[in-house]
């Protein structure tokens, strides 16, 4: 199993700094600066938003990995996800942007490896690695 946000955080390390190497834009193509979306994982493993994914994830497979509503499950997901970047100060499309692929990710994960919604512990190894 592969943590999803460690990932995701190297490849937005990796466009910015691809991106900051680049010549700077005149005024009018300034673009906001980008946000670290990721920080402190612990601040994130201990964010009740974190764990309202945990829950959802729970209540969406708790008749089976057969009968999860994927569509309503991302949906659901990315409502927590919009309130998370709210919390965080950060605008809330850019979040939903950057945890875009993690519902359909933590579905198959946990379809593969049901262990990993026994705990929260264990949904964090299956979210960022092993801590």
């Amino acid at each position: 199993m592969r943590p999803l946000i460690p990932a995701l955080a190297l490849i937005a390390a990796l466009a910015y700094g691809a991106a900051s190497a680049q010549p700077a834009p005149t005024a009018a193509a300034v673009d906001p600066p980008p946000h670290n979306m990721q920080g402190d994982q612990q601040s994130w493993i201990g964010d009740p938003h974190i764990h309202a994914f945990y829950d959802l994830t729970v209540r969406a497979f708790a008749h089976g990995a057969d009968k999860v509503d994927e569509t309503r499950f991302h949906d659901d997901a990315m409502a927590i996800f919009r309130d998370f970047a709210v919390s965080r100060h950060v605008p809330p499309a850019a979040m939903e942007e950057h945890l875009k692929l993690i519902p359909g990710q933590i579905v198959r994960i946990a379809r593969d490896d049901p262990k990993v919604l026994q705990s929260y512990d264990a949904f964090v190894v299956a979210l960022f690695g092993p801590q």
